[in-house]
Protein backbone atom coordinates (compact mmCIF):
# COMPACT_ATOMS: atom_id res chain seq x y z
CA UNK A 1 0.00 0.00 0.00
CA UNK A 2 1.43 3.39 -0.99
CA UNK A 3 1.96 6.07 1.64
CA UNK A 4 -0.95 8.54 1.80
CA UNK A 5 -0.30 12.17 0.90
CA UNK A 6 -2.15 14.29 3.45
CA UNK A 7 -2.81 18.03 3.46
CA UNK A 8 -2.94 19.74 6.85
CA UNK A 9 -4.79 23.02 7.53
CA UNK A 10 -5.14 24.63 10.97
CA UNK A 11 -7.19 27.57 12.20
CA UNK A 12 -4.19 29.65 13.25
CA UNK A 13 -6.30 31.89 15.47
CA UNK A 14 -7.56 29.10 17.73
CA UNK A 15 -5.82 28.43 21.02
CA UNK A 16 -3.67 25.30 20.82
CA UNK A 17 -4.11 24.89 17.06
CA UNK A 18 -0.47 25.38 16.14
CA UNK A 19 0.85 23.00 18.78
CA UNK A 20 -1.72 20.44 17.64
CA UNK A 21 -0.74 20.96 13.99
CA UNK A 22 2.91 20.25 14.81
CA UNK A 23 1.87 17.18 16.79
CA UNK A 24 -0.28 15.92 13.91
CA UNK A 25 2.55 16.41 11.43
CA UNK A 26 4.87 14.37 13.65
CA UNK A 27 2.28 11.61 14.16
CA UNK A 28 1.59 11.33 10.44
CA UNK A 29 5.26 11.17 9.58
CA UNK A 30 5.88 8.61 12.33
CA UNK A 31 3.26 6.36 10.74
CA UNK A 32 4.66 6.74 7.23
CA UNK A 33 2.38 9.36 5.72
CA UNK A 34 3.60 12.26 3.59
CA UNK A 35 2.33 15.61 4.88
CA UNK A 36 1.93 18.91 3.04
CA UNK A 37 1.01 21.91 5.18
CA UNK A 38 -1.09 24.94 4.26
CA UNK A 39 0.96 28.13 3.90
CA UNK A 40 -0.33 30.10 6.91
CA UNK A 41 -0.14 27.05 9.14
CA UNK A 42 3.37 26.25 7.93
CA UNK A 43 4.59 29.79 8.56
CA UNK A 44 3.27 29.79 12.11
CA UNK A 45 4.98 26.50 13.04
CA UNK A 46 8.21 27.33 11.23
CA UNK A 47 7.90 25.14 8.13
CA UNK A 48 9.30 26.81 4.98
CA UNK A 49 7.41 25.03 2.20
CA UNK A 50 3.71 25.70 2.79
CA UNK A 51 1.14 25.52 0.01
CA UNK A 52 -2.24 27.08 -0.72
CA UNK A 53 -5.38 25.09 0.04
CA UNK A 54 -6.07 24.94 -3.69
CA UNK A 55 -2.64 23.38 -4.29
CA UNK A 56 -3.15 20.94 -1.42
CA UNK A 57 -6.41 19.83 -3.04
CA UNK A 58 -4.61 19.24 -6.34
CA UNK A 59 -1.81 17.20 -4.74
CA UNK A 60 -3.27 15.39 -1.72
CA UNK A 61 -5.77 12.57 -1.39
CA UNK A 62 -7.31 13.99 1.79
CA UNK A 63 -7.19 17.27 3.72
CA UNK A 64 -7.21 17.39 7.52
CA UNK A 65 -8.85 20.56 8.90
CA UNK A 66 -7.88 21.39 12.45
CA UNK A 67 -10.22 23.88 14.13
CA UNK A 68 -14.02 23.88 13.91
CA UNK A 69 -16.84 23.87 11.38
CA UNK A 70 -15.73 27.27 10.09
CA UNK A 71 -12.33 25.83 9.22
CA UNK A 72 -13.97 23.10 7.13
CA UNK A 73 -16.14 25.67 5.36
CA UNK A 74 -13.06 27.74 4.55
CA UNK A 75 -11.25 24.67 3.20
CA UNK A 76 -14.21 23.75 0.98
CA UNK A 77 -14.38 27.30 -0.39
CA UNK A 78 -10.65 27.55 -1.08
CA UNK A 79 -10.25 24.12 -2.71
CA UNK A 80 -11.87 25.44 -5.87
CA UNK A 81 -13.11 22.88 -8.38
CA UNK A 82 -10.87 20.08 -7.07
CA UNK A 83 -12.83 18.85 -4.07
CA UNK A 84 -10.95 16.28 -2.02
CA UNK A 85 -12.34 14.60 1.13
CA UNK A 86 -11.99 16.67 4.30
CA UNK A 87 -11.40 15.16 7.75
CA UNK A 88 -12.19 17.59 10.57
CA UNK A 89 -10.58 17.60 14.03
CA UNK A 90 -12.45 19.83 16.46
CA UNK A 91 -10.72 22.27 18.82
CA UNK A 92 -13.94 23.88 20.05
CA UNK A 93 -17.04 22.71 21.87
CA UNK A 94 -19.75 22.64 19.21
CA UNK A 95 -19.06 21.39 15.73
CA UNK A 96 -21.22 19.16 13.56
CA UNK A 97 -18.83 18.82 10.62
CA UNK A 98 -15.66 17.98 12.51
CA UNK A 99 -15.24 14.24 13.00
CA UNK A 100 -13.27 13.85 16.25
CA UNK A 101 -12.00 15.93 19.15
CA UNK A 102 -8.34 16.73 19.71
CA UNK A 103 -8.20 14.01 22.40
CA UNK A 104 -8.51 11.32 19.70
CA UNK A 105 -5.58 12.43 17.52
CA UNK A 106 -3.76 9.08 17.55
CA UNK A 107 -6.92 7.21 16.56
CA UNK A 108 -7.61 9.70 13.76
CA UNK A 109 -4.06 9.51 12.39
CA UNK A 110 -4.05 5.70 12.40
CA UNK A 111 -7.43 5.64 10.65
CA UNK A 112 -6.29 8.10 7.98
CA UNK A 113 -2.92 6.42 7.34
CA UNK A 114 -4.57 3.00 6.92
CA UNK A 115 -7.37 4.58 4.85
CA UNK A 116 -10.09 3.13 7.09
CA UNK A 117 -12.09 6.35 7.23
CA UNK A 118 -15.59 6.51 5.78
CA UNK A 119 -16.53 9.19 3.24
CA UNK A 120 -19.97 10.77 3.54
CA UNK A 121 -21.04 12.66 0.45
CA UNK A 122 -22.53 16.13 1.04
CA UNK A 123 -24.39 18.17 -1.56
CA UNK A 124 -23.33 21.76 -2.21
CA UNK A 125 -25.51 24.80 -2.80
CA UNK A 126 -25.06 27.14 -5.77
CA UNK A 127 -26.16 30.78 -5.51
CA UNK A 128 -26.30 33.30 -8.35
CA UNK A 129 -27.29 36.97 -8.26
CA UNK A 130 -28.80 38.33 -11.49
CA UNK A 131 -29.16 42.07 -12.05
CA UNK A 132 -31.07 42.72 -15.23
CA UNK A 133 -29.41 40.67 -17.94
CA UNK A 134 -26.12 40.29 -16.05
CA UNK A 135 -24.92 37.70 -13.54
CA UNK A 136 -23.37 39.74 -10.73
CA UNK A 137 -21.83 36.82 -8.86
CA UNK A 138 -21.90 33.08 -8.36
CA UNK A 139 -20.95 31.27 -5.15
CA UNK A 140 -20.79 27.63 -4.03
CA UNK A 141 -21.36 26.62 -0.41
CA UNK A 142 -21.65 23.64 1.88
CA UNK A 143 -24.02 25.06 4.51
CA UNK A 144 -26.35 27.80 3.37
CA UNK A 145 -27.19 30.98 1.53
CA UNK A 146 -28.45 33.76 3.80
CA UNK A 147 -30.24 36.94 2.70
CA UNK A 148 -30.34 39.48 5.51
CA UNK A 149 -30.62 43.16 6.36
CA UNK A 150 -27.70 45.49 7.06
CA UNK A 151 -26.97 47.48 10.20
CA UNK A 152 -30.44 49.05 10.57
CA UNK A 153 -32.92 47.09 12.66
CA UNK A 154 -35.79 46.83 10.20
CA UNK A 155 -37.71 44.08 8.47
CA UNK A 156 -37.07 43.36 4.81
CA UNK A 157 -39.53 42.10 2.21
CA UNK A 158 -38.41 39.20 0.07
CA UNK A 159 -40.58 37.89 -2.77
CA UNK A 160 -39.95 34.15 -3.15
CA UNK A 161 -40.65 31.53 -5.83
CA UNK A 162 -39.93 27.81 -6.10
CA UNK A 163 -39.52 26.43 -9.61
CA UNK A 164 -41.20 29.57 -10.93
CA UNK A 165 -44.31 29.21 -8.75
CA UNK A 166 -44.95 32.08 -6.33
CA UNK A 167 -44.45 31.01 -2.72
CA UNK A 168 -44.88 34.12 -0.54
CA UNK A 169 -43.46 37.51 0.29
CA UNK A 170 -41.47 37.12 3.50
CA UNK A 171 -41.48 40.11 5.85
CA UNK A 172 -38.61 39.19 8.16
CA UNK A 173 -35.07 39.91 9.30
CA UNK A 174 -33.90 37.63 6.52
CA UNK A 175 -34.06 34.21 4.93
CA UNK A 176 -31.87 31.09 5.26
CA UNK A 177 -31.76 28.48 2.50
CA UNK A 178 -29.80 25.52 3.83
CA UNK A 179 -28.51 22.19 2.66
CA UNK A 180 -28.96 19.16 4.94
CA UNK A 181 -25.40 19.75 6.15
CA UNK A 182 -26.22 23.38 6.98
CA UNK A 183 -29.45 22.48 8.78
CA UNK A 184 -27.55 22.32 12.09
CA UNK A 185 -26.05 25.80 11.59
CA UNK A 186 -27.86 29.15 11.14
CA UNK A 187 -31.04 27.43 9.99
CA UNK A 188 -31.34 25.54 13.28
CA UNK A 189 -30.77 28.74 15.27
CA UNK A 190 -33.59 30.38 13.26
CA UNK A 191 -35.99 27.56 14.14
CA UNK A 192 -35.44 25.33 11.11
CA UNK A 193 -35.53 21.51 11.12
CA UNK A 194 -32.57 19.15 11.42
CA UNK A 195 -32.10 17.25 8.16
CA UNK A 196 -30.18 14.02 7.69
CA UNK A 197 -27.27 14.42 5.23
CA UNK A 198 -28.73 12.08 2.61
CA UNK A 199 -32.37 13.22 2.63
CA UNK A 200 -32.26 15.01 -0.74
CA UNK A 201 -33.95 18.26 0.31
CA UNK A 202 -33.28 21.91 1.13
CA UNK A 203 -34.88 23.98 3.88
CA UNK A 204 -35.94 27.62 3.57
CA UNK A 205 -36.34 29.28 6.96
CA UNK A 206 -37.35 32.91 7.63
CA UNK A 207 -35.39 34.76 10.32
CA UNK A 208 -37.77 36.32 12.88
CA UNK A 209 -40.75 36.53 10.48
CA UNK A 210 -43.39 39.21 11.07
CA UNK A 211 -46.12 36.73 10.10
CA UNK A 212 -46.18 33.82 12.54
CA UNK A 213 -47.53 31.40 9.92
CA UNK A 214 -44.29 31.83 7.91
CA UNK A 215 -42.52 28.67 9.00
CA UNK A 216 -39.71 26.56 7.59
CA UNK A 217 -40.42 24.88 4.29
CA UNK A 218 -38.76 21.71 3.02
CA UNK A 219 -38.41 21.33 -0.74
CA UNK A 220 -36.66 18.94 -3.11
CA UNK A 221 -33.01 19.59 -3.90
CA UNK A 222 -33.92 19.23 -7.58
CA UNK A 223 -35.83 22.52 -7.33
CA UNK A 224 -34.63 26.10 -7.72
CA UNK A 225 -35.63 28.80 -5.26
CA UNK A 226 -35.67 32.42 -6.43
CA UNK A 227 -35.71 35.41 -4.09
CA UNK A 228 -36.00 39.11 -4.93
CA UNK A 229 -35.85 42.04 -2.48
CA UNK A 230 -38.54 44.68 -2.82
CA UNK A 231 -37.70 48.31 -3.51
CA UNK A 232 -36.35 51.00 -1.11
CA UNK A 233 -35.41 48.81 1.83
CA UNK A 234 -31.92 50.00 2.68
CA UNK A 235 -28.94 47.69 2.85
CA UNK A 236 -29.60 44.00 2.07
CA UNK A 237 -26.90 41.37 1.61
CA UNK A 238 -26.52 37.74 0.63
CA UNK A 239 -23.76 35.52 1.95
CA UNK A 240 -22.87 31.90 1.30
CA UNK A 241 -21.43 29.98 4.26
CA UNK A 242 -20.82 33.29 6.04
CA UNK A 243 -18.15 34.33 3.56
CA UNK A 244 -18.05 37.55 1.54
CA UNK A 245 -21.25 39.62 1.76
CA UNK A 246 -22.70 40.67 -1.60
CA UNK A 247 -24.80 43.85 -1.56
CA UNK A 248 -28.21 43.49 -3.23
CA UNK A 249 -30.25 46.06 -5.11
CA UNK A 250 -34.03 46.25 -5.42
CA UNK A 251 -35.22 43.93 -8.17
CA UNK A 252 -32.13 41.65 -8.08
CA UNK A 253 -32.95 37.96 -8.54
CA UNK A 254 -31.14 35.48 -6.32
CA UNK A 255 -31.28 31.91 -7.63
CA UNK A 256 -30.38 29.05 -5.31
CA UNK A 257 -30.09 25.44 -6.43
CA UNK A 258 -28.06 22.29 -5.91
CA UNK A 259 -24.54 22.51 -7.32
CA UNK A 260 -23.43 20.05 -9.98
CA UNK A 261 -20.77 18.51 -7.72
CA UNK A 262 -20.48 17.30 -4.13
CA UNK A 263 -17.82 17.18 -1.43
CA UNK A 264 -16.96 14.28 0.88
CA UNK A 265 -16.52 14.64 4.62
CA UNK A 266 -14.39 11.86 6.07
CA UNK A 267 -15.36 10.33 9.42
CA UNK A 268 -14.15 7.53 11.66
CA UNK A 269 -15.75 4.15 10.92
CA UNK A 270 -18.80 3.47 13.05
CA UNK A 271 -19.59 7.15 13.74
CA UNK A 272 -23.20 7.89 12.77
CA UNK A 273 -24.88 11.23 12.15
CA UNK A 274 -27.28 10.51 15.02
CA UNK A 275 -24.44 9.84 17.44
CA UNK A 276 -23.01 13.24 16.54
CA UNK A 277 -26.41 14.84 17.17
CA UNK A 278 -26.72 13.21 20.59
CA UNK A 279 -23.27 14.39 21.60
CA UNK A 280 -23.42 17.93 20.22
CA UNK A 281 -26.98 18.71 21.29
CA UNK A 282 -26.56 16.88 24.62
CA UNK A 283 -29.63 14.75 24.09
CA UNK A 284 -30.21 12.30 26.92
CA UNK A 285 -32.12 9.07 27.37
CA UNK A 286 -31.60 5.63 25.85
CA UNK A 287 -33.06 3.98 22.76
CA UNK A 288 -33.99 0.35 23.16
Amino acid sequence: MSSPLIGLVAHTGKSGALAMAARLRDEFQKQGAIVRIEARTAEMIGIPDGASIRDLALECELLVALGGDGTILQVVHEMGDTLKPVFGINLGSLGFLTCVSSSAVEQAVECIVTRRYVKTQRILIEMEVHRGESTVCRRIGLNDAVISRGALSRLIRLQTWIDGAALTEYNADGLVVSTPTGSTAYSLAAGGPILTPDCGVFAVTPICPHVLTNRSLIFSDTSTIAVSPRENQGDIYVTVDGQEAIALAAGDMIYIRKASHCVSLAVLPGVSFFEVLRQKLKWSGTAL
